[in-house]
């Protein structure tokens, strides 16, 4: 059996081809998981705002561009029998030692914090992953009943009021930070916030 001439328009065929194969299966499987991929993050804003929330039975939801940040945040207005009870705020910073850190806060109407989760992070494990509550309780006794317009939202060790975590000053600042962006955003925005017809 003669042993097929390699040229060069067999191999751009080759290449085609295959790159056509690898193409259609990544779009198959992106069409396949993004669907899933979306309730899921649904599902977890949903129960970040259930823990940093009072009970409530409305909720308005509407992005807002931060006071510093490029990123627009995720407000959400609760309401319990017509009355606001909350404020749920999901925002973010670019300061984690390993890349952006994004949490869920809860204000009260008058911008007292309620309680704070943590969305998504990639600090190290045993040292910066103690701002999720499941590894410590450092965030809830950091934050719950904080009320920024009478203390600030910075670490002690930088004239702040804020404890910082053991071996993890950079992203106990950071998270400080993301929860500050929130704070601000909210004082700058309150009335068109707290006023804006659902979106």
């Amino acid at each position: 059996m003669a042993k097929r001439e390699s040229t060069f328009a067999n191999m751009v065929v080759t290449l085609f081809l295959v790159a056509a194969a690898a193409s259609f299966t990544l779009a198959t499987v992106y069409n396949l998981t993004k669907e899933p991929i979306e309730r899921a993050r649904e599902a977890t804003r949903q129960a970040a705002i259930s823990l940093v929330l009072p009970d409530f039975d409305e909720l308005r939801s509407l992005n807002v561009m931060p006071v510093t940040g490029s990123d627009s945040l995720g407000f959400n207005i609760a309401y319990k029998d017509g009355e606001l009870v909350g404020i749920a705020v999901a925002t973010y910073t670019r300061m984690g030692y390993s890349g952006d850190i994004r949490a869920m806060v809860g204000f009260t109407p008058e911008g007292t914090i309620i309680d704070v989760v943590h969305l998504s992070h990639a600090e190290t494990p045993g040292l910066g992953d103690k701002i999720e509550k499941g590894k410590s309780s450092w965030s809830t006794d950091q934050f719950a009943g904080f009320d920024p317009r009478e203390q600030s939202l910075k670490l002690k060790t930088d004239g702040g009021h804020i404890d910082g975590i053991t071996a993890a000053t950079i992203t106990a600042r950071a998270y400080c930070d993301a929860i500050d962006r929130a704070f601000q955003t909210l004082i700058a925005n309150k009335e068109s916030i707290i006023n804006k017809e659902g979106e």
